[in-house]
């Protein structure tokens, strides 16, 4: 499962070759608040009559179709205005003008960007973020959805640049479509109905991934977590008619003896709270409670079309958590896979409960670094909305790598606190520690939880509740933070 489009080059170009270039479509991206000079004559009338008619107005944001423009050969131009020349700021820009050009007859398209000092002004980062806002403008869910609208006829992308530039700008859309390839994964099986992605479902898409991509896979199932001693995530699996899966996938791109980074991904694929039974309203969108885990697989997916000299480890506790005559309790007392003792006081902080069992054995790997990746908790979303990951670490270096994957892959998160007090609200009278804290600090007591299971590795923890998918009229997964964990992954390599 990769990019919709298969075909993105560079196209290396003069000032004054745009008009000549027989494509569908001609994007212009415009950087700045007035039009550059040296633009060619046809192009140049076009948009300086539009400007100076009120069509068109050079704030960020703004989008301009314009059909049959004389001595243009593309049929249709499209102008959108980009707030500065960021790479950030270009994937927002071609992501405009794709809303307006993907539903024609466009099969070619060139985009250009249209800056200060003319055409052109674009590199590696331009690139990947030209091949991500493509393949997010033209997905279109159908698994489920036969009445789906027609997917869009784009099958080419050019990206105009200059002779020198052209290199640099080809591993940018290598890169970027490695990536598309994941986030494309990720979205995919985040958006499927829980009927149709169940732990069984993601199991087989592993070892599908595994058979393509090179990847050795195992999947453990309820007997053999049971023997590890798993209690934790057993727990939380035993109210439901869907087996558990615990997956094991492994990216061998480094020597056998260099210590891998392990990703572990939250994976429940549907989410009812259990007997905490979480309100009917949205509940729907609980579906989208294994973004972790479709990150876990879109990345390993992105990885293996990159081929970084790396090892990598994705781990994937799956499950549901269900309501059911067996399932756990309110106030039941359960033994992780540690050997420390939980008290269950609310069966609807479940996400906690699989991932310390995980993170226990990701200590068999020797791992350089462990991340785990969870749509946790509603504080998180409170704290941060729905622009920034939660990133917890307390590990600076390690931290400062994942915020800096962030910023470059236009992925971010935001550093949160683990100081030592929070850890007082996991006080239990009757276990080890409780699985939940007041309501004050919830992101900040479930990353708490978390790390008293991590002291035998460097560790992060990615709270993605706020960023793995979008509700409202646009409601569907977004694939991140596929782009971080990729970036993050690359740069340790390099």
């Amino acid at each position: 499962m990769g990019p919709t489009i298969m075909d993105f080059k560079t196209l290396a170009i003069g000032p004054t070759g745009l008009a000549a270039q027989a494509v569908d479509a001609l994007l212009l991206v415009v950087t700045g608040t007035a039009l550059p000079d040296g633009l060619e004559t046809p192009i140049a009338v076009a948009l300086r009559d539009a400007v100076d008619a009120g069509d068109l107005s050079l704030k960020a944001g703004q989008c301009l179709y314009l059909h049959r423009v004389p001595g243009v050969k593309a049929r249709r131009v499209c102008v959108a205005v980009a707030a500065d020349a960021s790479a950030k700021a270009f994937g927002k820009a071609v992501g405009t003008g794709l809303g307006t050009l993907k539903a024609g007859g466009t099969r070619s398209l060139l985009v250009a960007v249209l800056g200060q000092g003319g055409v052109g002004g674009v590199d590696a980062a331009a690139a990947e973020a030209l091949v991500l806002a493509v393949d997010e403008a033209v997905y279109v869910y159908r698994h489920t959805k036969p009445s789906a609208a027609p997917a869009p006829k784009l099958a080419s992308v050019a990206l105009a640049c200059s002779k020198a530039q052209a290199p640099d700008v080809q591993r940018g859309l290598v890169q970027g479509r490695g990536i598309a390839s994941g986030v494309a994964l990720a979205r995919e099986w985040a958006n499927r109905p829980g009927n149709h992605c169940t732990p069984s479902h993601l199991a087989s898409e592993a070892r599908r991934m595994g058979r393509e991509h090179g990847l050795k896979v195992e999947v453990l199932d309820r007997k053999d977590v049971e023997k590890l001693g798993m209690g934790a995530f057993i727990a939380v699996a035993q109210g439901s008619e869907q087996p558990l899966k615990f997956i094991v996938a492994r990216y061998q791109g480094g020597p056998k003896s260099a210590a891998p980074i392990v990703l572990v991904g939250k994976g429940i694929t549907f989410d009812t709270g259990g007997i905490s039974i979480k309100p009917a309203a949205e509940m729907d969108e609980m579906k989208f409670d294994m973004g972790g885990a479709a990150s876990v697989l879109g990345t390993l997916r992105a990885l293996a079309e990159l081929k970084p000299r790396i090892n990598v480890v994705g781990l994937i506790p799956a499950c549901e958590n269900m309501p059911d005559g067996r399932s756990v309790k309110p106030g039941d007392v359960v033994t992780s896979l540690s050997g420390q003792t939980i008290e269950i006081l609310n069966t609807d902080a479940e996400g906690r409960l699989i991932l310390c069992d995980a993170l226990t054995y990701a200590e068999r790997f020797k791992p350089a670094a462990v991340v785990d990746i969870a749509t946790l908790t509603g504080a998180c979303v409170i704290a941060l909305g729905h622009h920034r990951s939660g990133l917890f670490c307390a590990d600076d270096a390690l931290a400062a790598d994942l915020l800096a994957a962030g910023e470059r892959s236009v992925d971010p998160a935001w550093r949160m606190p683990l100081d030592e007090e929070y850890d007082e609200a996991l006080k239990s009278s009757f276990a080890d520690m409780g699985n939940v804290g007041p309501r004050a600090g919830g992101a900040i007591t479930a990353a708490m939880f978390l790390r008293r299971y991590t002291k035998a590795y460097p560790w992060a923890h990615l709270d993605i509740a706020g960023t793995a998918w979008r509700s409202g009229s646009a409601k569907g997964a977004t694939g991140r933070p596929v782009r971080l964990l990729t970036h993050f992954v690359l740069a340790r390599a390099a």
